[in-house]
């Protein structure tokens, strides 16, 4: 196995469906992929800094911090008050952010299906989730093992 070919292989297909994810998200209902991705998370878990977002997506907080501006510039989040820490604020989907997101979610999963269930059959499919999260859990023990 030529180790380097699946490393071209595999960063060119993330590249080529984060591009297909986002023009169709653009296309159907006006809505970036960052901007839905973000959206996604706060509207599966609650109480969210923009510190834990940037944790969730291994993006700076600077970055995080303006783009869930843009987003709340576009009425879709708010920032609340954190009542334990002063200093933060927490954040929530607006009721119009989450209008959108039930518009985005089908398209998002619709494009999804097309791009892996057309290709792959569903052992093919739980084979690579579970080499991708066993390479995932190793490079986050590594970078532990690094930064320790």
């Amino acid at each position: 196995m030529d180790l380097k070919t699946l490393y071209h292989d595999l960063v060119r297909f993330e590249t080529e469906l984060w591009a297909s994810l986002d023009q169709r998200l653009r296309q159907d209902c006006n809505l970036q992929l960052t901007w839905f991705e973000i959206m996604q998370l706060l509207g599966n878990r609650s109480g969210l800094r923009v510190q834990d977002v940037a944790t969730e997506f291994v993006i700076t907080v600077g970055g995080t911090s303006k783009v869930i501006d843009r987003i709340e510039k576009a009425g879709f989040c708010r920032r609340i008050p954190n009542p334990n820490d002063r200093r933060s604020a927490l954040l929530a989907l607006s009721p119009l952010g989450r209008e959108k997101l039930e518009q985005a979610t089908p398209i998002f999963e619709d494009e999804l299906a097309r791009t892996f269930r057309a290709t792959l059959g569903d052992a093919e499919l739980r084979r690579m989730a579970a080499g991708l999260k066993l390479l995932r859990v190793n490079a986050s023990t590594v970078d532990d093992r690094m930064t320790a």
